[in-house]
């Protein structure tokens, strides 16, 4: 059965939300696990698709788990795992099959994985993490199947330069170096608080890792890791997005579970346009509209830059600014595909394919990947919207809240792959009901 928000928008929003553990630490912290022979606990784990789908793969290959919905708490055990061949049909649905190939080639010597999937909004190519199996030893084919890993003799340590601090490639190369005999050394890694708190997870494991300025991770491999009890941080891109509903309806969001630290350039962006904020008791931060609105030039980049995750809610937030913005999309090329839909509610944007900003990587390559945000705009229901990919339709719940009229959000299990019981959550703040259609 498919179902759909019913928001009906148009006033400020108030009130309190709990911020969920972050999707893109909490799947990784599962295939995290497997790196043990001993079991381990997570917490704060985030009721999301994501990590329903990583659960299923890790299952199909005979991991034991237990979970509790209720108090966000899942222990695995891998003890049980017999199988390196992952075959769940729907893993496609996301990329976590990628990471499971350095788990199981630690414990078999061999991996298979089928094809990858997630969010079409842009280039995501898997070379790099078959090269980096090879630079550690090993070696990758591709069937029609998915591809298969061998490293019947074990991996060991490497130098690696990363073309780019993709966190993905910094992801696989962590889970290839903890058990690989003797030292790794990666340069360029990315830095996002995902990877440092990967970092701190891999260490509670028992796992030699040391980090350096400039983006350099040194690691000496261990024989075996041990389990741990983890927390999962706080979701920064969920907590912006609340943050910048708040501040584009000029009405005020108390958020709880959110570090302050993980939201970096945000912040400063935030203020910048008019937006404040306040450290409350608990780990909680009330957001709010200080000013009146003014227009930005952002620059999207990887951390500690402002992250392309954080785009989407910051466009919705631009439309309510008095006078024209710009933002410059430099991670991925087709993030930007959502204004359309925008533009129909009455916002006045426009794309282009060069480089409003410095010059980045997808200069002279014909992407759009630049936006110019004439504001302010009122913002009006055209009745049914469709959420395009996952980081989007956060930022559709925010139009829709912002929006007179009554709207209707369908495909909404690209929201509910990263963002869990949204409609229960903001039932007390704005008018929301999830449907079956």
């Amino acid at each position: 059965m498919k179902y759909a928000y019913k928001i009906t928008g148009g006033k400020p929003v108030y009130g309190e939300i709990k911020c969920y553990g972050a999707k893109n630490f909490a799947t990784k912290a599962i295939v995290a696990a497997l790196l043990s022979n001993d079991s381990s606990t997570l917490q704060n784990v985030p009721p999301i698709g994501d990590v329903n789908i990583t659960l299923e793969l890790i299952k199909s290959i005979g991991v034991d788990y237990r979970q509790s919905i209720e108090n966000s708490i899942l222990d695995i055990s891998p003890l049980t795992i017999k199988n390196y061949e992952v075959p769940l049909p729907d893993s496609g649905s996301n990329r976590i099959p990628i990471l499971l190939l350095g788990p199981l080639l630690h414990r078999f010597g061999k991996a298979k994985i089928p094809v990858l999937g997630g969010c079409k909004i842009g280039e995501r190519k898997v070379d790099f993490h078959i090269k980096a199996i090879e630079l550690f030893g090993g070696t990758v084919e591709e069937t029609d199947y998915g591809y298969e890993a061998f490293a019947e003799k074990g991996l060991v340590g490497a130098h690696i330069d990363l073309d780019y601090p993709s966190v993905g490639a910094t992801e696989t190369c962590l889970f290839l170096s903890v058990l690989a005999k003797g030292s790794t050394i990666i340069n360029n890694v990315a830095m996002e608080p995902e990877i440092i708190e990967l970092i701190s997870l891999l260490r509670s494991m028992g796992a030699i890792i040391f980090t350096y300025p400039e983006r350099k991770i040194r690691i000496e491999g261990v024989k075996k890791l041990h389990g741990t009890n983890y927390s999962i941080l706080g979701d920064r891109i969920e907590g912006a997005s609340w943050a910048c509903l708040a501040c584009a309806t000029d009405g005020e969001i108390i958020v709880d579970g959110l570090s302050i630290n993980t939201l970096g350039n945000f912040i400063s962006y935030f203020q910048q346009v008019g937006g404040g904020y306040q450290l409350l008791e608990n780990n909680k931060i009330r957001f709010f509209r200080k000013e009146p609105l003014k227009p930005a030039m952002i620059e999207t980049d990887v951390f500690p830059g402002f992250s392309t995750d954080w785009q989407q809610p910051f466009a919705i937030l631009l439309t309510q600014a008095d006078g024209v913005s710009i933002i410059h999309e430099t991670v991925y090329e087709k993030r930007f595909g959502y204004l359309e839909a925008l533009n129909k509610l009455g916002a006045k944007t426009q794309l282009s394919s060069y480089c409003l900003g410095y010059p980045c990587r997808f200069q002279n390559k014909n992407f759009n990947h630049s936006a110019i945000i004439t504001g302010k705009t009122p913002l009006i229901s055209s009745g049914d919207l469709e959420v395009p990919d996952l980081r989007a339709g956060l930022a559709y719940v925010i139009v829709a809240s912002i929006a007179k009229g009554t709207t209707i959000l369908t495909g909404i299990e690209n929201i509910e792959r990263g963002y869990g019981n949204v409609a229960e959550r903001l039932s007390g703040m704005i008018e929301i009901e999830r449907i079956s259609l």
